[in-house]
């Protein structure tokens, strides 16, 4: 009697394995067919997988705008983007306003606080591109003041 045990709980294990083997089969081949299908869902390009790709705009520009970024174009935009856009968001530059003293000073401050790398030769080139074209701007006065209804304010 035992052996008939014994011969069933191989059927049994045997059946299992039967049944593991099917699934895989049967996942592999949905797997070969949809790959087969769809080859650009597996394609890993570099301009897929950029952080700062964006595939309808990267590169273009409009109006001396670079689209993909919002910075203005000009004589060391490709560096800007390569050197700061790799930490941090565009905007975050093309927010800020400072003189070519106010860049480099920032640039001195991520290098020695946050681990920004050695701009080498490309760093003049960078500070002039920023305190061109995201220089102070000044403030005039504001406008004269018009249509204004005034009053007299009452004595106490």
């Amino acid at each position: 009697m035992s052996s008939q045990k014994e011969f069933k709980q191989q059927v049994r294990k045997l059946y299992h394995k039967l049944i593991a083997a099917f699934g895989i089969i049967t996942i592999s081949v949905f797997l070969f067919i949809y790959i087969a299908l769809h080859p650009s869902a597996f394609k890993n390009s570099p301009e897929e997988t950029s952080i700062i790709a964006v595939p309808e705009v990267d590169g273009k520009i409009e109006n001396g705008i670079h689209l993909a970024t919002g910075f203005v174009d000009g004589e060391g935009l490709t560096e800007v983007i390569q050197n700061c856009t790799n930490c941090h968001s565009a905007k975050l530059v093309t927010q800020n306003r400072m003189t070519e003293e106010g860049w480099v000073a920032t640039i001195r401050w991520m290098q020695e606080t946050q681990n920004l790398w050695d701009l080498g030769d490309q760093e003049e080139l960078i500070v002039n591109y920023l305190a061109t074209n995201y220089a102070p701007q000044k403030k005039g006065r504001r406008e004269v003041l018009t249509d204004i209804e005034w009053y007299t304010l009452p004595a106490n």
